[in-house]
């Protein structure tokens, strides 16, 4: 991948499609400040790099799917082919290898009827070891260190003119649900339209008619509905190193029950921050950090996270390689 220096412009764009994956360009220039196609030149520019994905994710909740943190282990030399096998797998949302070289993590997205990772997993080759444990609600994913261009009133200007509702919001220093997990079936529309918008969640509505062979009007109509439901939204995928952040890691943490929520949200205000989440087993926290250099990341666990009350013990690995970011839950075959 090329390397690409961000400007203010880039800087900017990303941290509104954070705030609307789907906002036209012209609304995003007027609260830049610059020309519509000034805007339209840098998009296109990213997306060119590879640096830059706007892509439509479902809530698997309300459509019947768990989310599961699968921790595989594999015989060396093995771990390559193995995250580009799992990659391919349609129930997989998130592949990544470590640091030991002979071990993955990934996130499962599995029908609440289904068989569980491990039963997935039982007869690949190369696997020597599985640990599935249950993502639960309590998660958050919006990294803060791609989301400080903007001020207050421009955030403002763009969330007033959005119809997406965030199916996370934060009260009195804890993460909530926003909503109760309702399941939903998938129309025929449904089935149509989020793959395409998981592949390219800002489709022009010409394009995406095409695609699922609707008029304009419905699907226009049926987008507007899932994202107002918040059955729908839509994460900007950005690659850490555009932003000069080279030191990627996992990290598993056993907290005390009584400080889990207090922890989670204290580690998604910090700035370094880009997932966390609730698990089952022994650890009960997940959380991917992003740090510029290797001395960051490490004053990063020993000053801030060593800080935090609650926390008993952290298990810390590098990310080196991510094979895959994101699957629509949809994909999955029964």
């Amino acid at each position: 991948m090329e390397s690409v220096m961000l400007n203010p412009v880039d800087r900017g764009l990303l941290h509104a499609l954070q705030i609307d994956g789907r906002a036209p360009f012209a609304r995003i220039a007027e609260v830049l400040d610059v020309s519509d196609r000034t805007v339209a030149r840098r998009y296109a520019r990213l997306r060119a790099h590879g640096l830059l994905r706007v892509t439509g994710v479902p809530d698997s909740q309300r459509l019947g799917y768990s989310e599961w943190l699968v921790r595989v282990r594999v015989r060396p030399g093995a771990a390559a082919g193995v995250a580009q096998a799992l990659a391919r797998r349609p129930d997989t949302a998130w592949v990544s290898t470590l640091s030991s070289g002979a071990e993955l993590a990934a996130i499962f997205r599995i029908p609440d009827d289904g068989a569980a990772p491990l039963d997935l997993l039982a007869r690949h080759q190369g696997i020597t070891a599985v640990d599935a444990q249950l993502l639960l609600p309590l998660t958050t994913d919006r990294w803060r260190g791609r989301t400080a261009a903007l001020t207050p009133a421009q955030i403002d200007a763009l969330r007033t003119a959005s119809v997406e509702l965030t199916p996370i919001s934060r009260l009195s220093g804890r993460l909530v649900s926003a909503h109760a997990p309702r399941v939903l079936a998938l129309t025929e529309l449904d089935r149509r339209l989020l793959p395409v918008l998981a592949l390219e969640g800002r489709a022009g509505y010409p394009n995406l008619s095409r695609a699922v062979g609707w008029s304009e009007s419905a699907v226009r109509r049926r987008l507007e509905e899932l994202r107002h439901n918040r059955i729908l939204r839509f994460d900007v995928e950005v690659a850490a190193t555009a932003f000069g952040f080279r030191a990627q890691a996992a990290l598993w943490l056993a907290v005390t029950p009584a400080r889990v929520a207090a922890v989670a949200a204290q580690l998604a205000e910090h700035r370094e921050t880009a997932f966390v989440g609730a698990t089952t087993g022994e650890t009960n926290l997940i959380a991917i950090v992003v740090c510029h250099d290797a001395p960051a990341l490490f004053r990063y666990l020993n000053t801030t996270v060593a800080a935090l009350d609650g926390i008993e013990r952290v298990e810390s690995a590098v990310i080196t390689g991510i094979a895959k970011r994101s699957a629509p839950p949809w994909e999955h075959s029964s």
